[in-house]
């Protein structure tokens, strides 16, 4: 079949396509930027890519067409805490648009389960943008699931956060919630179960886990699967935004996230009925397990995507290909070169840098900085990164963003995501007389971005002078 995949570099497009692969479908991967994808030559060859934003003006002249299956995956909960809904209705007119152009016959959208009459801003949106697909032209399928729990979802990792830094937490009231989480693998048997189904044409499903339980009663399973000591004591007088507060500063989420997270956390989200699970024979993963099968895939360095590379969690707005070209006027810069023996070696720890490995040299000075970030809203040092060896174009990496991770011809550029009066790169290069470079560039904003620079001068000194003789000579 021909299948149409939306969102193919997010959290759960990363997981379907190499499913959909194995299932020797024609994919189009439809994204913003090409360069984020994240895919070997030979993934890529049995591709189609289609470019598109489907916030713009609708545009058929690079469309695919006669597309029999259409995966509808993309979602703005982090890209906004105001605006987000208008921007998914948006996204929705215009896909039914594109829909019809490419005379699409099924469309399975993953949506939430929105059972409860009240309804935060986050699960009012998911609802409207099921009525706006329901308006198309082509058979909708719904898959309205609850907390996804896998390896770099964003609610595992929030709370694998709390449980491992946090002995001792005090809660708001949402912990006592009810909720029904589902294996990321068991969302995979439901999108592909329902595919070219007709008995699911037009239709709506809640899926779920096997357990209906409270957030306090996952952070406490979570604990004791993996022999942590956990104490939670419940209070009533943090409100959302102190939770949102309390969340964005003990995890790696962003504000942004955190808030309308905690907008639904105060939902019970529970499914109603379980007739997809008997239609496809699915026999659900238990929670604790799905805990153990996440494990499974960190401790083998096997964690397929995570939620904190989306580009929404950072400062980049646009495509990356937007930020790769360095500017030379107007910047100021802190360069070194080193000669090196082992280019192989320097370039596996250039690949290695950051996350728990850390930045070769003033780890605690990162960490203060990271700190300092967080407290002014940026994201801090805690999202780390996906792989502790491998890096794709568009990886977050602790506060910075991977613009180009080209090992072949043996170059790192970064773009800093950090608050800064200004805009930062950092680039690692070896070139063919096997120097290794590293070339701090900053473009100040005004008069108080030059005075940011100067006075970070004697720190600079310090870390980039440590740094690259630690990577050149670190084995």
């Amino acid at each position: 079949m021909k299948i149409l995949l939306t969102g193919a570099n997010g959290y759960v497009g990363r997981r379907l396509l190499p499913e959909l692969l194995s299932q020797g479908h024609e994919i189009i991967c439809a994204v913003r930027d090409k360069m984020r994808l994240g895919l070997d030559d030979e993934l890529l060859s049995l591709l189609t890519i289609w470019e598109v934003d489907f916030l713009e003006e609708v545009n058929f002249d690079t469309c695919p067409k006669e597309i029999d299956i259409a995966y509808f995956l993309i979602h703005s909960m982090s890209s906004s805490t105001a605006v987000f809904d208008k921007m998914e209705a948006t996204t929705a007119h215009n896909f039914n648009r594109y829909a019809e152009f490419m005379n699409i016959k099924q469309v399975i959208y993953l949506s939430g389960i929105v059972n409860d009459p009240k309804l935060s801003k986050h699960m009012l949106s998911r609802n409207n943008v099921e009525k706006i697909l329901y308006s198309g032209k082509p058979n909708l399928t719904v898959l309205k699931a609850g907390i996804i729990v896998g390896s770099g979802s964003s609610s595992f990792e929030i709370i694998r956060d709390l449980c491992e830094k946090l002995p001792i937490m005090i809660t708001p009231k949402w912990v006592l919630t009810k909720t029904q989480p589902i294996a990321i693998r068991d969302v995979m048997k439901y999108l592909i179960g329902v595919q070219n189904r007709e008995d699911c044409y037009n239709q709506s499903f809640d899926i779920g886990g096997p357990n209906v339980i409270t957030y306090k009663q996952m952070m406490q399973l979570y604990a004791k699967t993996r022999g942590i000591k956990l104490a939670i004591f419940t209070v009533p007088i943090m409100t959302p935004k102190l939770s949102s507060y309390w969340l964005y500063f003990v995890t790696s989420t962003s504000y942004k996230l955190a808030l309308n997270l905690v907008d639904s956390m105060k939902v019970e989200v529970v499914c109603n009925d379980n007739r997809l699970q008997r239609m496809l024979n699915v026999k659900p993963i238990s929670y604790v397990d799905a805990i153990k099968l996440a494990f499974q895939k960190i401790e083998q360095n096997l964690v397929v995507s995570s939620w904190k590379d989306s580009l929404a969690s950072g400062r980049i707005k646009s495509k990356l290909t937007n930020y790769i070209q360095i500017p030379k006027f107007g910047c100021l810069k802190d360069s070194k070169k080193i000669k090196i023996l082992n280019s192989k070696q320097v370039l596996d720890n250039i690949w290695s840098i950051g996350g728990e490995k850390g930045w070769y040299y003033g780890n605690w000075m990162w960490q203060l900085r990271g700190f300092v970030d967080k407290l002014f809203g940026g994201v801090g040092l805690r999202r780390g990164r996906t792989s502790p060896t491998h890096l794709d174009n568009g990886d977050s990496l602790d506060f910075w963003r991977v613009i180009l991770a080209d090992k072949k011809n043996k170059r790192l550029l970064l773009y800093a995501e950090m608050r800064v009066p200004g805009e930062a790169w950092l680039e690692f290069r070896i070139d063919e007389n096997n120097y290794l470079h590293q070339i701090a560039t900053f473009r100040p904003t005004g008069l108080f971005g030059r005075l940011y620079w100067y006075s970070m001068i004697p720190f600079h000194f310090f870390i980039f002078n440590g740094m690259i003789k630690r990577i050149a000579n670190s084995k």
